[in-house]
């Protein structure tokens, strides 16, 4: 079963999760790429934060799931002391609890803290903030609406 998450959806929840996460104070957004890369823009757009970077990760070809996690790349965080990692959902919750942990073994010195726009309750890992409680395949905006299959 498939759940279409709209444009609207989305803008009403990133506002959520931004006045959510804003307590942390953080400085730093680390993006999950592909799926963490839209809401962590709009993230900082709205916490006004300059300093935005990425990781990439892959767990999933389309809806199937690999056997292995792969990440790549590194993000420079000397000097920062709160970190921001966004991703859209925790489903399995593998790719967070793993750059989460990649990056505190790391980054000793900075604190990290999670968000997403779902979880799933079946997760292993759950995110320190989530809007939304997820029991389908949530089919995102960005996935559905600017593909080439349409």
């Amino acid at each position: 079963m498939k759940q279409y998450y709209s444009y609207e959806n989305f803008r009403n929840d990133t506002c959520k999760l931004r006045d959510n996460v804003k307590t942390f104070e953080p400085e730093t957004i680390v993006a999950v790429a592909r799926g963490g890369l839209v809401l962590a823009h709009c993230l900082a757009e709205g916490l006004d934060i300059r300093d935005v970077q990425s990781i990439r990760t892959e767990l999933y070809d389309a809806t199937c799931k690999r056997e292995a996690l792969s990440l790549f790349g590194m993000c420079s965080l000397a000097d920062v002391k709160r970190v921001l990692v966004v991703d859209d959902i925790a489903d399995s919750g593998e790719t967070l609890a793993y750059v989460m942990q990649h990056l505190q073994k790391n980054f000793p010195e900075a604190a990290f803290k999670s968000s997403t726009l779902f979880y799933k309750k079946t997760s292993i890992y759950e995110p320190d903030f989530w809007i939304n409680e997820a029991d389908a395949w949530i089919e995102f905006f960005w996935e559905k609406d600017f593909s080439p299959a349409g």
